[in-house]
């Protein structure tokens, strides 16, 4: 059975803090601390980055099921391609998606469009 939700972000500051506190009622006591920390930093990052390089509407999903969590964030800005290189160690800036990459199962992004996922295998 898998137990999803959906919501609509604010174009504001304290987007990525709403996020973090809706997966945290969404889906906290069915997930370990461990795990539902890790999920909020990367919801926080991917709401960032929609902040800061998107434009329009925030959308924020989830789901859960036996297996894993899965996230979504989309915006309606015109896309991007995933970066090939590596940032430089001191530079400012770059690392929210290197942070997703290291710490979810899998993530990805919808072919060249703002809609940008991860899933967290449950343990």
């Amino acid at each position: 059975m898998v137990e999803a939700h959906e919501a609509v972000l604010g174009w504001e500051q304290g987007s990525p803090g709403r996020a973090r506190k809706l997966l945290e009622a969404w889906f906290g006591s069915s997930l370990g601390p461990t795990q539902l920390d890790t999920a909020k930093l990367l919801v926080s990052e991917l709401v960032t980055n929609a902040l800061v390089h998107g434009e329009g509407e925030i959308t924020f999903r989830s789901g859960l099921d036996d297996d894993e969590l899965f996230v979504e964030v989309i915006d309606e800005g015109a896309g991007f391609e995933v970066p090939v290189a590596r940032r430089r160690l001191g530079g400012s800036g770059g690392w929210g998606l290197q942070l997703v990459a290291s710490e979810a199962s899998r993530w990805g992004v919808v072919g060249g469009t703002t809609h940008v996922w991860f899933a967290l295998e449950r343990t």
